[in-house]
């Protein structure tokens, strides 16, 4: 997993390690499975028609009058909680406000007016010109006006799918300056330790016996996705240099986070040269999608052979019967879930057996919309409902997940407001 970012979070790591071992172990036998219409919890009845991009932008507006700053420094952006903690900073991380514009983007593209330049332009308040290497990068925190706190490869890394898709949507090239900044910040994290790759954090680069100290599947996938994503739209005298990157820290990550056993990725490698194996959804996911996009860029079959069999062993290893749910994805995190998701969309056109892994997730959705929503239009971590979480339950990220989710079902389904 991505090590928590910060206190609040950091809090829940032993919670979210726990939810991780049951959610690995099927507390059944592997079913087939059955559209979530047939019956139990969260079905929806023939007649009754889901307009996914409604469900979304209704799940926007409920974030946005109970997470949005109205006033001082840091209005229209967005707090980590609701309600808001005593100790919560006068805007929300780095992490859940990119995990916001992954779900307003979509919005955009659906045809919602959502703000959304304004929203893209400020990712320029977490920017900060200083730091320990000497290369502008995007902060963990904001007062509204410039970046603070640590500066992390993976955030940056999704910073720069928004601005790529952002680019894509708006036509701006300032977004294609801001996606070559954050190429050369991520050039700052490799070095040649343990082989290659990036660091997790900037601050914490080679320091045996840190736990924070390492090369983790996170910030080495995020950074390929990125650099795939923006190879395709980059100025040409910089295509050659994205994609050398992109192609070192594949090469790196297969060797040596991959579980030869089943091509699920373990979480990192510590700065001992120990492996954290514990595996989640969202680090599989960008190496399926970074290895779609190097396939499609390169033309090497193995790029796409090897994404394929890590769509199978991702779904085999995470997909399971839990709390009477014939199949779901795992209960906790769906930040992470949606990730995978989005790589199986990427995939699936190479891979059909990615139409029914998709399945299992939108009547995951489903469920969530009936069982884990409040009523004020928002959402439990555990999509199932029977889990309630007070301090987990009231992050943005969580809400961002969902969010994120309706808008890439409603794009998958060809749906348009």
């Amino acid at each position: 997993m991505n090590p928590m970012k910060h206190t609040q979070l950091r809090a829940f790591v032993p919670i979210i390690c726990l939810l991780a071992v049951s959610c690995a172990c099927s507390d059944g036998a592997k079913e087939e499975f059955k559209p979530v219409d047939g019956g139990g919890s969260g079905g929806t009845t023939p007649a009754e028609k889901v307009v996914w991009h409604e469900r979304a932008y209704e799940t926007f507006g409920a974030i946005d009058r109970s997470y949005r700053v109205s006033s001082g420094a840091t209005a229209g952006f967005y707090n980590e909680n609701y309600p808001k903690g005593s100790g919560d900073l006068s805007a929300s991380y780095l992490w859940p406000y990119d995990g916001l514009m992954s779900g307003v983007a979509l919005l955009n593209k659906l045809g919602y007016d959502v703000d959304y330049k304004a929203k893209v332009d400020r990712f320029q308040a977490y920017w900060r010109t200083s730091g320990l290497v000497g290369v502008g990068g995007y902060g963990s925190q904001t007062n509204g006006t410039v970046g603070g706190g640590d500066r992390f490869y993976d955030d940056n890394s999704i910073v720069g799918l928004n601005l790529v898709e952002a680019y894509r949507q708006l036509k701006d090239p300032v977004y294609l300056q801001r996606c070559a900044a954050i190429v050369q910040f991520l050039l700052s994290g490799e070095d040649n330790t343990l082989g290659g790759a990036l660091w997790w954090c900037e601050g914490q680069k080679n320091k045996p016996g840190v736990d924070d100290s390492n090369k983790p599947a996170c910030a080495n996938g995020y950074a390929q996705w990125f650099l795939t994503s923006y190879y395709d739209v980059c100025p040409d005298g910089e295509k050659a240099g994205v994609l050398a990157l992109a192609k070192r820290l594949y090469q790196w990550e297969y060797a040596n986070l991959r579980d030869p056993e089943d091509n699920v990725y373990w979480n990192s490698k510590g700065a001992d040269g120990v492996i954290n194996k514990t595996k989640w959804t969202y680090n599989s996911g960008a190496m399926i999608a970074a290895g779609v996009r190097l396939y499609r860029i390169t033309g090497e079959d193995h790029y796409l052979k090897e994404a394929q069999a890590t769509a199978d062993g991702a779904y085999n290893y995470f997909v399971r019967s839990r709390n009477g749910i014939n199949l779901c994805y795992p209960l906790n995190d769906p930040w992470f879930t949606i990730k995978l998701v989005r790589s199986y969309i990427e995939l699936e056109p190479y891979h059909k057996a990615c139409t029914r892994y998709i399945e299992v997730f939108v009547a995951d959705l489903e469920r969530a919309w009936k069982d884990a929503r409040n009523d004020r239009g928002l959402f439990s971590e555990d999509w199932s409902g029977k889990n309630k979480n007070p301090d987990r339950d009231k992050s943005l990220l969580m809400q961002d997940a969902v969010l994120e989710s309706l808008g890439t079902i409603a794009l998958y389904k060809g749906e348009k407001k």
